[in-house]
Formats: structure tokens, sequence, C-alpha cells
């Protein structure tokens, strides 16, 4: 690294401030262009409807009507579209005038005998003569100043790999439009950047990390080729940050081909959804589409309460030889191709079709609709062979209203409409859409009709007539039981299961598995139009469950991203089995596995004791960023541990904005809520906030996932809470959620996973 003389300094800075001027001119001209945007768009949505007026008296101008609506349509779509780029546009210059660029690469090109000097930023900009003056850093060139090192270097373009010899790279830290540090590397990002940047306290929302984008991290944002991408990342490493960083590369690699609402991001909960909102905004991107497990199984499931990773965390904790050999069965791909397997092998008596029922009487009989299913050919698919059925059924139905349009009952309703009702029923129509009253009459039975029998519709659009759960349990008294499970643990698990449903209750083994046999009765339950599915935390999901998304979204390349020493559930699985793993279930050829070992989000002494309480912790390399030793506090009772949970967080709050207090379970959470949240003004979060506000947090450990705070107290991780191996994936996610600050606070004697660290206290821990 060069210290740069100030008149180079004064260069660059004079550099800077032309371009923001540069920046400030082309801002305001946008502006204007938005605000007439915005003046057409309301001038074309005020005249939509009188440009658009039904005329449906003859044909010939119900033709010329629809062809003018579809023609104020598009009017209207282009200049709202046109205006939501001109406002995006004005939000990236207002960031570009703060900061510019955090970059810049000097290439000498083959032939050349001067360097040209490249700067790079998080958007590209150019001056009225299309000089590029900023280079956005998804541009292929941009990829040297992440991957490449002084000399001879090789970048892709579209049209190939190119060429080029690397002079110079430089760093900036600008802001308001002041170069606040500069100095030439040789590295990706010097740690002089970076410790600037890791010493800023917490915010509310994440931040993009462009400016301090690693090696293998640029690797995960730029990989365009895998089917199957896996990153396992130790706690701190940025994977997070590198995988949206990732989506904003994506959308502009593919951004004729692709749009945001094709990407699908599984948060592990709503917090960090609201947490991540704001990184590909200040990329100029929209954000793609999130859910957690739980609302998607919700949506999936609807009538029913799923059981979520929470609620399965705190009543599974310390679950059970019986319960981990019924999750080691229901989890593993095995038992979705035993799912599969029966599926197929199904015949029409075995399926269970249930009647449809229209005022408690059956208006379908199952025997009618296996009948229609049985006669159908067995060359067809499953799939092929449901929609067949169900399509008959819902002729059947239309006959029935066709019949009933004229009965009595119907007539007799007509009758007695006022106008309102009438002109609800006729809608567009009008008196000379008929051609004779009958028409009109039989027009208006059809509809009454239809809404009569609604109900029957709906039962057949939502495919009521195969009991589902019933099929289920068929299954489960099939299945070939592992060592491990006995005859009436099965047994005991079915009638949980049955009696769940009976309360509108399903257990989350049995999601996926559930889902898997719906879809492929039915045929639905897919997705084709997702190109890319990202999945955070992938260590507290299941197998089974990603051969779900798998088959959900067919069409669509898969990012997991996650780190097994983080798990809820299962033991450390070593990240090259589990890529084998994922690869055959997956069933994929182009997979790819990235291990990220370098943690940067915590101070050097903190993940130092993180990583002491791993049996691995060795490959996990600490950035030297300064900071206090983790604090080890032991108090003999509740009481005395409370009173001291006060005066800690007061103490924090002195120096830091935020601080959380992460428990076992939201149990100890509400304890410990209700003890100190006068004295403290503490906040008690759950998996159903969104927002994560400043100052004292309360929460269990399963909610901070993916989240980092300045100051961390992790209570009571005595023997009693954490008393065995089984505990260290817990412990480890509380110690590396710290940026700054980490106290263990212990009710009693400390767990022996801490005490095995405190061995090694004069280097690792202070002891209070």
């Amino acid at each position: 690294m060069s210290t740069l003389d100030s008149n180079e300094f004064k260069r660059e800075q004079a550099r800077v401030d032309h371009v923001i001027s540069k920046i400030e001119t082309q801002t305001e001209h946008t502006k204007n262009l938005y605000n007439q945007a915005h003046s057409e768009t309301r001038s074309v949505e005020s005249n939509y409807s009188q440009n658009a007026k039904i005329n449906t008296f003859e044909a010939d101008d119900r033709i010329e009507t629809n062809a003018e609506v579809q023609q104020q349509k598009g009017l209207v779509a282009r200049a709202v579209e046109n205006e939501t780029i001109l406002k995006r546009q004005v939000a990236t210059y207002k960031r570009l005038q703060a900061s510019p660029y955090f970059g810049r690469i000097d290439i000498k090109d083959p032939g050349e005998t001067q360097a040209e000097p490249l700067y790079i930023g998080t958007a590209s900009f150019a001056d009225e003569n299309e000089n590029f003056l900023i280079y956005d850093w998804r541009a292929p060139i941009s990829s040297i100043y992440y991957n490449g090192t002084l000399g001879k270097v090789t970048y892709q373009t579209p049209v190939g790999d190119m060429d080029t010899e690397l002079v110079k790279k430089r760093q900036f830290s600008i802001q308001s439009g002041k170069i606040t540090n500069m100095f030439d590397t040789n590295e990706t990002v010097g740690d002089e950047i970076l410790q600037e940047v890791l010493g800023q306290q917490n915010d509310t929302y994440m931040a993009n990390i462009v400016a301090t984008i690693q090696k293998e991290q640029n690797d995960i944002i730029r990989d365009t080729t895998s089917d199957l991408l896996v990153v396992q990342g130790v706690a701190g490493s940025g994977k997070t940050s590198a995988i949206l960083q990732r989506i904003a590369f994506l959308l502009y690699h593919s951004r004729k081909s692709l749009n945001a609402d094709e990407i699908v991001l599984f948060s592990p909960n709503r917090l960090y959804s609201r947490y991540i909102s704001d990184v590909l905004p200040s990329l100029g991107e929209r954000n793609m589409r999130q859910i957690t497990l739980a609302d998607f199984l919700s949506q999936r499931f609807q009538g029913l309460n799923v059981q979520s990773i929470f609620d399965r965390y705190e009543q599974e904790s310390l679950s059970s030889p019986v319960q981990q050999a019924l999750s080691q069965l229901l989890e593993s791909p095995t038992f979705m191709t035993a799912v599969s397997d029966y599926a197929q092998k199904l015949t029409p008596q075995e399926i269970q079709f249930t009647d449809i029922l229209f005022k408690e009487k059956p208006f379908f009989k199952a025997a009618e609709i296996r009948k229609i299913y049985a006669d159908l050919p067995n060359s067809l698919s499953l799939a092929d062979r449901f929609l067949k059925t169900k399509n008959t059924l819902i002729k059947r139905l239309k006959r029935r209203i066709d019949q009933e349009a004229d009965a009595d009952w119907v007539h007799e309703t007509i009758d007695h409409l006022n106008n309102e009702a009438y002109n609800d029923l006729i809608g567009k129509k009008r008196l000379r859409a008929f051609e004779s009253y009958d028409d009109e009459i039989h027009y208006l039975g059809r509809k009454i009709a239809a809404k009569h029998f609604r109900i029957v519709y709906d039962a057949l659009y939502n495919n009521y007539f195969i009991d589902i759960y019933n099929q289920y349990a068929d299954f489960l008294r099939q299945v070939s039981l592992p060592d491990g499970l006995t005859n009436t643990d099965w047994e005991n698990f079915q009638s949980t299961f049955q009696k769940g449903i009976e309360y509108h209750k399903l257990h989350l083994l049995n999601a996926a598995p559930l889902l898997f046999l719906r879809d492929l009765l039915t045929g639905e339950g897919r997705n084709r139009q997702i190109q890319y599915i990202f999945i955070d935390e992938m260590q507290d999901y299941s197998l089974a469950q990603m051969i779900y998304f798998k088959h959900a979204f067919p069409n669509a390349k898969f990012t997991l991203l996650g780190d097994s020493e983080q798990a809820l559930f299962k033991d450390v699985e070593a990240p090259q089995s589990l890529l084998n793993h994922l690869k055959a279930a997956f069933n994929v050829k182009r997979a790819n596995l990235i291990t990220l070992n370098r943690s940067y989000r915590s101070t050097y002494p903190i993940t130092n004791f993180a990583k002491k309480l791993l049996p691995d912790g060795d490959q996990i390399q600490a950035f030297n960023r300064e900071g206090d030793l983790p604090t080890v506090i032991v108090r003999d009772t509740r009481q005395t541990g409370l009173e001291t949970l006060v005066s800690l967080c007061h103490k924090e709050l002195q120096t830091y904005g935020t601080v959380a207090i992460l428990t076992r379970n939201m149990k100890e959470s509400r304890q410990i809520y209700e003890a100190i949240h006068r004295s403290t003004h503490a906040n008690l979060l759950s998996d159903a906030d969104l927002a994560l506000p400043k100052g004292v947090l309360i929460m269990p450990v399963y909610l901070a996932k993916g989240l980092e705070f300045d100051s961390v107290i992790a209570y009571d991780i005595s023997a009693t809470n954490y008393p065995d191996q089984r505990s260290t994936g817990i412990l480890y996610t509380m110690a590396s959620r710290a940026m700054h600050q980490l106290t263990l606070l212990s009710i009693g004697a400390a767990s022996p996973l801490v005490s095995s660290v405190l061995a090694d206290q004069e280097h690792l821990v202070q002891i209070e």
C-alpha cells in the first residue's frame, strides 16, 4: 500500500468536484424530465375514462371500443413506466453526488503506450459527450478491481475473454463529496478501508458492500453458470451481503431477460427481510420477492396452522431419540422418493376421492368422480388425468347451471330484482346486446344459478374432491421403517398427524412430503416463471424441503447459503459432503461450492472467542480489528443476574446504539422483558415483528440469525441451559452476532462449552 502526496490528493479531489458538478447538472435535467413525465401520467390517467368509454350498441362499436381501451391501457402503462425510470435515475444521481465512486483502476491494453484510468462506483455515469466518468461496479471491466492484482489480467466480456495490464489500483472513501481516505494498493480491498467500514456502528438496515467486496465474495456475485451454487460461510463472512450484491449483478447482467419479480429469496424471518430491504434500492434495483418458509407454507396450506421453524425450535430444542429418528426419516431424500413412488403406483380405487357437497348433500359423489378418472386412459400422466377429471366435473356443473337457469325459483328471483341488482348481473351488457327478451332472461338466469352453485365451483377449482390428508395418511401406513423407530412409535406419529388435521394443525416435518404428494396427484403447485431461488440459513432447511422447492420451481437456478455451525436441528456437516447431498437431491450437472472462512463482522477478540466454541473453529480466520475482550459474568441467583443485566444495558447504551439480549427461547425472553423493560425501555421482539428498532432488544437466538448488533449480551449461558455439545451451534450463533462488544451472563455455573474456553481465559476473555 502506498501513501499519496498532497498534490495527488488535490488532483483527485478536483476530479471528484468536476464529476459531482456534472452529476448535479444531469440531476436537474432529469428532475425536469421526471416532472414532465409525472404531469403526462396524470393527464393520461385523467383522460383514460373519457377516451375509453364503453360502447356496446353494435358489434362494430364493441370491437372499436375494445381496441381503444387497449390503446389507452398501453398509453397509461408506458407513461407510468417512463415516470418510474426517471424517478429511479434521480435517486441514483443523488447517491452519486455524495459519493461518486470508491475505486480507480489504470489499465493498459495490448499495443497501447499509455494507461487509461477508469473509476468504479455504484452506478455508471457519462458526460454529455458519452465519456464514462464512472463505471458501474457490475460492468465486466470492473471485475479487474475486485479480482486483479497489478500486472497482466484477464476479464470476461459478453464477446469473450479480454487481456489487459493493470497498472494501478486506487481506493477511495468519499463522504459528502470529500475524499476522506485514499491510497494505492495491490490487494482486493485494503484493510484500511475495511477497518473504517467495519468499525462503524450498526444501523437498522443493512448497507451495500460494493466498495469492500473481497475476491471470494466477488466469485459468488459473478457466477452466472451454476445451476446450484452453495455458499458455506462462517458467521460474519459477508455471505448475505454477497448474495444481495449477486442479485443486483444478475439483474444488471441479464437485464433483457430477467426482472426482480422472477427472483425469490427465502428469508429466515421478517425482521431479516426488513433489515436487508434497502440494499438493492441503494444500487438502483427493485427488491426481489421475499418470503419466509412459514409464509410460503401458509399460502400453500390455506386453512391450516403450519408449525414454523421457530415453533419447532421452541418445542424440540431438546428432542427425544424418537423425535430425532422421525426427523431423519421424514426429512430425507429417500422419504420424498417414497412419496413419488407411491403416487405413481396409485390405482383409481386407491385414490381418496370424496363427495362434493351442496347444502349438506352430495352434488358430485366420490363414486361418480372415481368413474370419470378410471375411464380415462392409463397412459395419461397423473396430472393430466386429474385435470381432465376436473374439467369434466366443471362441464357437468355448467350443464346443471344451464338447466337451473330456467327453473321457477330463478324466474321468481328475476321478477324481484331491483335496479341495482339487475345492473350488477347485466354488467357491461345492455338491452340491445340481446336478440330477444328470452335471451336476456336466460342470461340473467345463468348468472343467478352460477352464483347459487358458486360453492360447488370453488370446491372443484380448489381440488376438494380429493382428500389429500387421508391420501397422505394412507401413504404413511405403507412406509418402511428404519432402525430406531418401532411400529408403536410410527402409529403414534400417524395418530398425531390425523388429530392435528382435525384441529387444523400441521407439523413442519409433514409439510414438504404432503405438498409433494398433492402436487404430483393434481399437477398444480409449480411456478415455471421464477428464474432464481435464494435460500438463506440453508442449514435450518431439510433436504426434503429443498427437494420440494426444486419441484415447485422447476426452471430456477438455486443459490443456497448458510453456516453449518449454526444449525438449529442437526449436527455440523462438512461443506463438501453437504454439496454432494444437495447435488444428488437437485439432480443438477453444474454445481459449485464456495467456502468463506474469514469473519469480518466482529472484532478480533470476539471472533477468536466464538471460534474456540467450535470443535473445528481453527478454520475461521478473524479479521484484525481491535476491540475489548468478551466478558463472562457469573451470578448465583436470578435476581442478582437481572440486576447485573440492567446495569450492563445502561452501560452499553452510553457507547452503542443497539444492545441485544439473546436468550435460548421465547419464554426466557418474555421473562426478562417483564423484569427489566421498565428500567431499560427494552423492546421484546418476536417472529411477527417487521422492524428492528434502536436501544435494548430482547429476542430468542433464532430470531437473531442473519442479524448483527453493536453489543450482545448472551443471557444465562449456564450449564442448565446449555448442558452439552448439542448447544454448540446456539452459543456460537449468540457470540457471533456481536460487532463490537460481547458479554456472556450465567446464572449459576457456566456451560461446559464456555468453561472449556475459559481455560485459556487470559488470552480470550475477561472474567468479572
